[in-house]
């Protein structure tokens, strides 16, 4: 792998569309456009997975999931769920995150990112890497590569 490869959680996807009240919420949203451009111009790879399907597809909102599915297409790599997964899910839970966070983090670690990216609080107090793939905020995750 040449280039940085990243894999970003659902909660990163859907960050554009929370509401912009707090300064926190708007910093994260601009850091995850910042990311979303990075992706775009190829600068840095991006995985998909079968989580991120699921996830997004349960979403209410009918434009949210067709705007983030548009992600999908472009994915250098997308990783199926399988037994395989959902087992390193399970050991990954013992570190303290839920289910389909630790589900996530397996399909990063066998996409072979560099980086998990989420805006979920609760992850990232419980955990910050896993092997070699780093865990971080998008603004923290900017701020470390300084790209």
């Amino acid at each position: 792998m040449d280039k940085m490869r990243v894999y970003l959680d659902n909660c990163c996807y859907n960050r554009p569309y929370d509401e912009q009240v707090q300064l926190r919420i708007r910093l994260e949203t601009e850091a995850k456009l910042h990311v979303q451009d990075l992706m775009h111009l190829r600068v840095v790879e991006y995985a998909w997975s079968g989580v991120l399907d699921y996830e997004v597809g349960n979403s209410p909102y009918q434009e949210q999931i067709e705007d983030i599915m548009r992600w999908k297409l472009w994915a250098t790599v997308d990783i199926p769920l399988d037994y395989g997964l959902i087992a390193r899910g399970e050991q990954i839970m013992t570190s303290g995150v839920k289910q389909l966070d630790a589900l996530h983090l397996a399909c990063a670690e066998a996409a072979g990112c560099n980086w998990f990216l989420t805006t979920d609080g609760g992850i990232l107090k419980k955990i910050r890497t896993l092997g070699t793939l780093k865990i971080a905020n998008p603004i923290d995750f900017i701020m470390e590569t300084r790209i």
